[in-house]
């Protein structure tokens, strides 16, 4: 049985990322988009086939074009995911903001007197 690919695994990829980045402007066929990449067509088909076995790319035929379309909506849980994070690093950013303002005063108290 062949695993389900994920959109984590999608967006793991630097040449993925690359692709939902092009067709996300602009939808294109591989072709196009294999002209953007220093790799084969079989590669970039291939890295194509992940996004749209993980639902964030679609593909039409169009006469013997395969053109890939977006389909995004699956970024909102790597977007959801990631802003229990930013929270948790905004709360340390504060607390350090608020530790560095302590030492500002405490240098600038001495210096007055």
């Amino acid at each position: 049985m062949k695993a389900r690919r994920d959109v984590y695994q999608a967006i793991a990829d630097p040449t993925r990322r690359a692709i939902i980045h092009l067709i996300a402007s602009e939808p294109m066929d591989i072709k196009s988009l294999t002209a953007r990449f220093d790799m084969s067509q079989q590669a970039v088909s291939l890295h194509v086939k992940v996004l749209a076995d993980c639902g964030l790319v679609r593909m039409e035929q169009r006469g013997r074009n395969r053109i890939c379309r977006p389909h995004l909506d699956k970024l909102s849980e790597v977007a959801e995911w990631v802003a229990q994070y930013r929270r948790h690093f905004e709360s340390k950013l504060d607390n350090l903001e608020q530790y560095l303002e302590k030492l500002k005063k405490e240098r600038y108290g001495k210096q007055k007197k």
